[in-house]
């Protein structure tokens, strides 16, 4: 062997050797996992049950840092503005494609500014009403909404939130007048649901399906394009008197941009194993959660055409950036 071509191929084992040093000291200390959002909630119940495999499986402890408010935005910016180094992560929800669509100035690019993990979940939206609301059916809802305009206050995670963008389009397609109530996410506006200071909310099986089967809520039908089989006999929005209607939720994970592949590909590795680990895969689907478990590739393409579909759906809804 020529002295220079055995220089290079010293310093590719070398390269080589430091580079899966690298991947296998990853990571070499505790986790920051953002949650934008109250403990309780879908998005919360998901990246808790994720992290805690991941510490189980990398060896370091991934600490859960709830930071809801700002429709999601606070979660967001912290993690766009943190190093690039993996020991910073974000569990969010579709609502990080609805604030491209609604904020003229964002503190961060909600595609730039983040490196993908993985498409976690899907989850539609029950319609969710107060015991007190005299409206058994989305039909009857929709008439005492048009006899009663602007007294009908729906509950959100926030302003911009998904489950506020669920019930505006609700409300513009079935052509009647809702009050929106934002809160600082899902569980505090699902909380004064319960207590009937709100009357109706969307939100995801995950966070209101127990509270409907104790029946301190009532739900009238589901947001997706089929009938759940948790609920074969609740009917979709669509089929009980909003034609075309359908919303849902995703969960995902995503890492601050340019963090280094090898730590994103174990990341999704992990992050895949734990959400179709049998218990966890089991409790999702029981909670009416659609498991995914994306590449990151496939999340990617999947968050550029949600953040489409809104910046063409949001006009009109009459809703104006902020």
């Amino acid at each position: 062997m020529k002295p220079q071509v055995r220089v290079f191929a010293v310093a590719g084992l070398i390269f080589g050797a430091i580079s899966s040093i690298h991947a296998q000291s990853y990571p070499s200390k505790p986790v920051r996992v953002i949650i934008p959002a109250p403990v309780g909630g879908g998005v919360d119940t998901i990246g808790r049950s994720v992290s805690q495999r991941l510490a189980d499986a990398l060896g370091q402890p991934f600490v859960p840092d709830n930071r809801p408010g700002a429709g999601t935005m606070i979660g967001s910016e912290l993690t766009a503005k943190s190093p690039p180094d993996g020991h910073t992560l974000l569990f969010m929800t579709n609502s990080h494609a609805i604030n491209a669509s609604l904020q003229k100035n964002l503190k961060y690019d909600p595609i730039k500014d983040f490196s993908e993990i993985s498409l976690l979940a899907i989850s539609p939206y029950l319609l969710v009403v107060h015991p007190s609301v005299p409206a058994k059916s989305v039909r009857e809802l929709v008439e005492l909404a048009r006899k009663r305009p602007g007294e009908i206050y729906f509950a959100s995670a926030g302003t911009t939130s998904a489950t506020h963008l669920a019930g505006e389009l609700f409300a513009y397609m079935a052509k009647i007048k809702l009050v929106h109530v934002p809160y600082k996410g899902g569980m505090p506006g699902v909380t004064d649901l319960v207590g009937g200071h709100v009357q109706l909310m969307f939100n995801n099986l995950i966070s209101v399906l127990g509270l409907v089967k104790q029946n301190r809520l009532h739900a009238l039908a589901i947001t997706s394009d089929k009938r759940s089989p948790l609920l074969p006999n609740l009917p979709t929005v669509a089929e009980a008197g909003v034609p075309g209607y359908e919303s849902a939720s995703w969960y995902g994970a995503l890492l601050p941009a340019n963090t280094p592949q090898n730590i994103v590909s174990t990341l999704n590795r992990e992050m895949v194993r734990a959400i179709k680990a049998p218990d966890i895969r089991d409790k999702l689907t029981t909670e009416g959660a659609q498991v995914i478990g994306s590449t990151p590739e496939e999340f990617a393409a999947y968050l550029r055409k949600d953040i489409d579909r809104w910046r063409k759906l949001v006009p009109s809804l009459g809703l104006r950036a902020e």
